[in-house]
């Protein structure tokens, strides 16, 4: 990914920097008599792949959750906790996520009573696969005080049956009222979870993620783990924002960097999910006339948290969905580079839905757009339903923003999609599913080449996390972060074929596969 030398045959790595990158004659040059030497065989090498919109501990925490994608109704996805129940101490939660509503048939929203017939006067909260949205039986719902009186709180929805009572599923906001009564986690099971997710991350080939949104706990045991030399790859992390007591990152500013955790950013919500029609749209939803969705911060409370974070040197990345929505966030970043002008590489994560006049906008506001291929394929099947024919041609819009000049970060918002940089690399250049449906791509004009795709995971993440003069390119005097493939890559389906073989951080090898599988 080094413009003015694209491609080489080998490269010399001492300690944890490139010394040299070229042709094989070249490097052997520098090998010495304790030179460690790895002959690749054909395989292929990049800089090392960083997923720039992840949630690392969220994915150790899945582990450890009932795993209900792919259900194909209510009932199964209840089956699945049931399965648990008899392990389970009485008081426990039972906590699952994955499930969606669009897979099943009709395509409903579930209900508690379903719930409620496997886990009987337990408390359940199982996440929709966006995280969005989460269903909970009648014991979680008795125990965040949740009943036909309660109001749905700013930003948040309770759905209701036809009798004004609680269905049990609630969207975005109101998902805070029971996450505040299931106990928080001690350092040890964090620690835990994260080890667990990390380890999944290097065998995908990750060299480093941005883990969006995490609470200061969390934050903590990070800082713990690098400090201690325990974290297989590098971590960039965005502070979970609390809009309304914003005016604290004025003064609360962001701590210093360590070798392989750094929390620069803070991660705000301006509105919620397509799939869960919470995502703010200017006109209606085309599939539910009426409803707009969701404010899950409202622009003017943003515009000032924002502002309070900007005036206190934190990046700001925040989860857009809708075209209402990510205006919004347009119009605050350009406020605040305004009133603070200067290198800030504010970012908006996802950007779906974009009005056709917001587009240039990032390349002028120098804002960069953090995207995540996977959704496009896993939301085609639904997306146009819930936008119509006109507003889905700025959605998933990744070469109308390339043609303008923005920076396109890509990631998998992993665990809502797959860990594996791969999926991602193969959906930007292809847009079609694993089976290769539909034929020619999904809305094909917005497809990346295959070197824009990995520009994305490469280049531009390490930008975005200010890190640009040392990672994202293989080049004398960078950081070595390297990704190596078992083949040559091709912007076609012989990508889902191709596995990381070796995951190099920091000129340390943290991932081989063939230690791992014994192959």
């Amino acid at each position: 990914m080094d413009a003015a030398h694209p491609r080489a045959r080998a490269i010399a790595i001492r300690g944890d920097r490139v010394i040299a990158v070229g042709s094989d004659d070249e490097i052997r040059a520098t090998i010495g008599p304790k030179t460690k030497v790895i002959d690749l065989q054909g395989r292929s090498a990049t800089p090392g792949l960083v997923d720039a919109h992840a949630h690392l501990y969220e994915l150790g925490q899945t582990i450890e959750a009932v795993d209900l994608r792919g259900t194909a109704s209510a009932e199964e996805a209840a089956a699945r906790v049931g399965k648990i129940v008899a392990s389970r101490a009485k008081d426990e939660w039972l906590l699952g996520r994955g499930w969606d509503q669009n897979l099943w048939e009709p395509k409903a929203f579930p209900t508690r009573a379903v719930l409620d017939q496997i886990v009987g006067d337990r408390p359940a909260m199982l996440e929709r696969v966006d995280g969005h949205a989460v269903w909970v039986s009648t014991a979680a719902l008795r125990a965040a005080g949740i009943d036909r009186d309660t109001k749905d709180p700013d930003g948040g929805k309770i759905l209701r049956d036809d009798h004004g009572e609680p269905t049990g599923v609630l969207v975005d906001n109101a998902v805070d009222l029971v996450v505040a009564k299931i106990p928080r986690d001690s350092s040890e099971v964090i620690e835990r979870r994260i080890r667990a997710a990390a380890a999944i991350a290097i065998r995908g080939g990750l060299t480093g993620v941005h883990e969006m949104g995490i609470p200061d706990d969390v934050a903590a045991v990070y800082r713990s783990l690098d400090a201690k030399h325990a974290l297989p790859l590098r971590v960039y992390a965005y502070r979970r924002g609390d809009p309304a007591h914003a005016e604290l990152l004025r003064t609360d500013h962001p701590q210093p960097a360590g070798d392989r955790f750094e929390m620069r950013g803070v991660k705000f919500f301006v509105d919620g999910a397509l799939g869960s029609r919470g995502a703010r749209l200017t006109d209606d939803y085309a599939d539910d006339p009426g409803n707009r969705g969701l404010w899950v911060t409202p622009p003017d409370v943003l515009s000032h948290a924002v502002d309070d974070a900007v005036a206190g040197g934190w990046q700001v990345a925040i989860h857009a969905i809708g075209d209402a929505g990510n205006h919004a966030v347009l119009d605050a970043y350009e406020a605040a580079l305004s009133a603070h002008p200067g290198d800030r590489r504010l970012r908006v994560e996802h950007c779906q839905v974009l009005r056709p006049d917001d587009i240039p906008r990032f390349a002028a506001l120098g804002v960069i757009a953090s995207m995540q291929p996977t959704h496009a394929t896993s939301d085609m099947p639904w997306a146009e339903a819930r936008v119509g024919p006109e507003r889905i041609k700025g959605a998933y819009a990744w070469r109308s923003i390339l043609a303008t000049g923005a920076v396109l970060a890509a990631g998998s918002d992993f665990p809502v999609e797959e860990p594996s940089p791969i999926l991602g690399l193969y959906a930007a250049v292809t847009r079609q599913d694993k089976d290769g449906n539909p034929p020619g791509g999904w809305y094909p004009a917005q497809r990346m080449t295959l070197e824009e795709a990995l520009r994305a995971f490469t280049v531009a993440p390490a930008f975005a996390a200010f890190a640009e003069r040392d990672r994202g390119v293989l080049a004398p005097g960078r950081i070595a972060d390297v990704t190596v493939f078992d083949r040559a890559l091709a912007a076609d389906r012989t990508l889902l074929r191709a596995r990381a073989d070796l995951t190099i951080v920091g000129g340390e090898i943290t991932y081989r596969y063939e230690e791992a599988t014994g192959e």
